[in-house]
């Protein structure tokens, strides 16, 4: 492991507890999306240089033919290559570490040991007690984790298709080629490209 300093759109360091905290992991993905997309907006006009002409006060009596809102193409590769993708990437590589401990067994489950050791130590007589032979089966870990990164998935492609709505209207024709997953993928081959 190298003592790189970490980028702003690093993720924590992955491990099981970090995934089954689901309020640490949900405040990371809220934090990421909060810095990046929903500021996104933000962030593109303060890529937008200032006008070279003097205010014009007769400019107000009319309405321009054409919106001078759009980037530079350049301008906006930077932003989506240097800031966009890797806060997208980061997020990615949380949802399917995470996603791999849900879908693992976890021995280690504090619910599922109380419970077992509960089970042992119960005595049933159905005759005094007709419900104490019924079993109310709790959710585990990780079904848990399994229905808040169903969640958070959901979350991801609603705020990743507006983010890149967002840049299409700035950016011009820059981002219309096959939507953010393709840009993504093309972005991800492109990464991995270099760092050969």
């Amino acid at each position: 492991m190298t003592d790189s300093p970490r980028s702003k759109f690093d993720h924590p360091p992955l491990s099981p507890q970090f995934c089954f905290s689901t309020r640490e992991l949900k405040d990371f993905l809220c934090a990421s999306r909060s810095t990046i997309d929903d500021t996104i907006s933000q962030n593109l006009n303060a890529l937008s240089t200032p006008s070279r002409q003097r205010f014009d006060p007769s400019s107000t009596s009319r309405r321009p033919v054409q919106s001078s809102h759009a980037l530079p193409g350049f301008v906006c590769m930077q932003f989506t290559e240097i800031v966009l993708m890797p806060s997208w990437q980061s997020r990615s590589d949380v949802l399917n570490y995470c996603a791999s401990v849900a879908t693992s067994d976890d021995p280690l489950d504090p619910d599922i040991l109380a419970e077992r050791a509960a089970d042992r130590e119960r005595v049933v007589d159905e005759r005094l007690d007709p419900y104490s032979g019924r079993f109310y089966p709790r959710e585990t870990r990780t079904e848990v984790l399994a229905k808040v990164l169903r969640q958070e998935r959901m979350v991801e492609e609603i705020v990743r298709e507006r983010s890149w709505r967002v840049v299409i209207e700035r950016c011009g024709r820059f981002g219309e080629s096959g939507g953010w997953k393709a840009a993504l993928e093309a972005w991800r081959e492109k990464s991995a490209g270099s760092r050969k």
